[in-house]
């Protein structure tokens, strides 16, 4: 029997572009025995995936002994010296992780046996990813991506009881928008909220602030009483996916929500600062993207003094972006 080790641990929207690889994967190795390492916080979603054998957590008691498998191969697609040190520790003869030139922290390729070709890295994460099965001969190709994700209904019983008692209507469409990021620069101000959500909120729409931390519901609840606008509930990961899988549109920054909307096929409007969307957006042609060029992007760097990048980017454009989604999809 075939034996995988996949190693990507963090953070929620990287898992979330890790999934392609291991469809294509499952596809190319149907009676294979996949195990996959992540963080704790990335477990939930995971278990939405059929087809992965076993999740093992990072951290968690005896966790080195459940990975532990000479005949397995270890696919490393987080890049760090950690994970690379996971892949050696797993005891598999054979390690694959991308090239030094290819990697955040290079020193992490010593730990691999099998090295991916450096390749300029002019397209989406989740084409990366991909191009790691090359080396155990799959040609994961350009089409379509799969995002093997199954939600319960009764997740979607759960958070349309939560709407229901903020005041959506049954079939009232859904219009996300997303306050919060895990960088701060990643956020686009609450005035900048503010002024789009009173400039366009649409009739027969039932827009929706979503948050993940205490921060981010301080910002929520600010915008909220400054337009009107419901505020979710605490939502755990799984409900925020069946939440997001039951709405029209997203807007966002570069964050998992993002992710995640793209995943499910949820239309969205990504604000961009710091990071590159041609590497981190949206894929599909429908969707859309805000970003003011600044000569300083993409700077990949969490803090700044201005968050001068994400300011930029004005509410009307912002709204304008979600006018033509909306018109051209009904």
């Amino acid at each position: 029997m075939d034996k995988f080790l996949l190693i990507r641990m963090s953070s929620l929207g990287d898992i979330i572009h890790a999934l392609p690889a291991f469809a294509a994967l499952r596809r190319g190795f149907p009676g294979a025995w996949i195990v996959w390492v992540v963080e704790a916080a990335g477990k939930p979603i995971l278990d939405l995936v059929p087809g992965i054998d076993a999740v093992v957590i990072r951290g968690e008691k005896g966790w080195i002994r459940k990975i532990r498998d000479k005949d397995q191969t270890a696919l490393d697609l987080q890049g760090l010296i950690k994970s690379a040190l996971i892949a050696r520790l797993s005891g598999a003869r054979k390690r694959i992780g991308f090239s030094g030139k290819n990697l955040r922290e290079p020193a992490a390729s010593l730990f691999y046996t099998d090295r991916l070709e450096g390749f300029p890295e002019d397209g989406h994460v989740i084409a990366k990813n991909l191009k790691l099965l090359s080396k155990i001969g799959l040609d994961a190709g350009t089409g379509e991506y799969e995002f093997p994700i199954v939600i319960p209904e009764s997740l979607d019983r759960t958070v349309g009881n939560a709407l229901a008692e903020l005041g959506r209507r049954s079939g009232q469409g859904i219009v996300i928008c997303n306050v919060g990021a895990a960088w701060e620069s990643k956020r686009w101000a609450p005035e900048r909220w503010i002024e789009f959500l009173r400039r366009d909120r649409r009739e027969g729409l039932f827009h929706l602030l979503l948050w993940g931390n205490a921060s981010e519901k301080e910002a929520a609840l600010r915008i909220g009483a400054a337009t009107g606008t419901p505020v979710a509930p605490f939502f755990t990961v799984p409900e925020v996916l069946a939440l997001i899988k039951g709405s029209r549109l997203l807007i966002s920054g570069d964050t998992f929500a993002l992710q995640a909307a793209c995943a499910l096929d949820i239309p969205v409007v990504g604000i961009f600062g710091p990071t590159n969307p041609v590497r981190n957006g949206p894929f599909r042609a429908r969707d859309r993207t805000a970003l003011f060029p600044m000569d300083c992007h993409p700077c990949y760097k969490g803090t700044c003094p201005s968050t001068k990048c994400m300011s930029a980017v004005e509410a009307e454009v912002v709204a304008g972006l979600v006018r033509e989604i909306l018109e051209k999809n009904g």
